[in-house]
């Protein structure tokens, strides 16, 4: 009998625009992260107590991770600091592990050195686009050799490398979004997180955005584009941590957006479009019949689809249409009765 799964938990702490030395024309962490302060060391504690308070402790693999900043930008000292209030806590065993975000340019051999002095494991980088174009107009201070170079010396390190992206930048395009992706898993990645761009209040592409100099993608061109973009880390086993922003308050209520294709169930939505594509073959088979289709016990939401939409298409086409779970079923993949 197999091992039961591990479920993963990863405690976020926000350190909102800290050592960011470039202002990106499409950033505004305190509104994207709802959070406005950095927390003190002595306040990680207790963020990190209160999350281990509500967590399953048992079979579970939790880390912590420092989000929303430029951690490496950070003083030396400040980075001890926050690293050392999570070390007490691995030490015990309450947690594994300890993941941060930093920009490409913010990596070196001093930097590195000073992580590996403390429980990180891994380290994900702001990519955002693997093309200089888009990076130039979108502000981000730096160029692909960037990434190129942090990410090989965060892999000789011995860190684990995630690359965020993001898409629909000023500059970019579909072709583009898609040469990234190929670009981040040829990088060494083991995971991505991807962002489709949303206009925020208060930033310089909200400027952009009224004097009509920039366009974001819609909601179904974005759900297009990440769709291709994630059947690229998947046939090249990318885990990807997230698609889409976290929807805080000021997205939900809408007093932080002004456009773009920002939408609470984000990443539900293109699992349901590609699925939508997956099952379209089934389209052909002979209609009026009762179709029993078997998933991944983890595919069996984004195969019914949101709301139920890939069901109702299918129920088009045949009398009865029933989803199953089967952990004999290959992820992504499904197995159709016809009766």
């Amino acid at each position: 009998m197999s091992a039961e799964k591990k479920r993963h938990f990863t405690i976020p702490v926000f350190i909102p625009m800290e050592a960011c030395p470039f202002h990106c024309i499409f950033c505004d962490q305190y509104r994207i992260s709802g959070k406005t302060v950095k927390p003190s060391s002595s306040e990680v504690v207790n963020i990190l107590n209160q999350h281990l308070s509500t967590l399953p402790l048992k079979n579970a693999e939790i880390e912590v991770g420092f989000f929303g900043g430029t951690f490496t930008g950070l003083p030396p000292e400040e980075q001890r600091s926050y690293l050392q209030s999570v070390t007490p806590f691995i030490e015990s065993g309450r947690i594994q592990g300890i993941r941060l975000s930093t920009r490409p340019d913010f990596i070196s051999a001093e930097i590195l050195a000073l992580l590996k002095e403390y429980p990180v494991k891994t380290i994900e980088l702001g990519a955002q686009s693997m093309d200089d174009e888009v990076l130039k107009r979108s502000g981000r201070g730096h160029t692909a050799a960037d990434t190129v170079n942090a990410s090989a010396m965060i892999l000789k390190a011995g860190f684990s490398l995630g690359l965020q992206m993001m898409i629909g930048l000023p500059g970019d395009s579909p072709e583009r979004s898609v040469a990234t992706a190929k670009k981040i898993a040829a990088l060494g990645a083991t995971e991505t997180r991807i962002y489709p761009v949303i206009v925020i209040r208060n930033t310089p592409l909200e400027d952009l955005f009224l004097k009509g100099s920039f366009i974001p993608p819609d909601l179904e061109e974005a759900i297009l584009i990440t769709k291709n973009v994630v059947r690229i880390f998947d046939e090249e086993n990318v885990r990807i941590i997230r698609i889409g922003l976290h929807p805080s308050e000021g997205l939900l209520n809408r007093t932080d957006y002004v456009a773009g294709p920002f939408h609470p169930s984000f990443r539900e939505l293109v699992m349901t479009s590609a699925w939508t594509d997956r099952l379209s073959t089934l389209l052909n088979d002979k209609p009026g019949e009762l179709v029993t289709i078997r998933v991944n016990p983890a595919d069996l939401h984004p195969a019914i689809g949101y709301y139920g939409k890939n069901r109702k298409i299918l129920e088009k086409h045949f009398r009865t249409v029933k989803f199953m779970a089967d952990p004999e079923i290959k992820e992504k993949t499904f197995y159709a009765d016809h009766h």
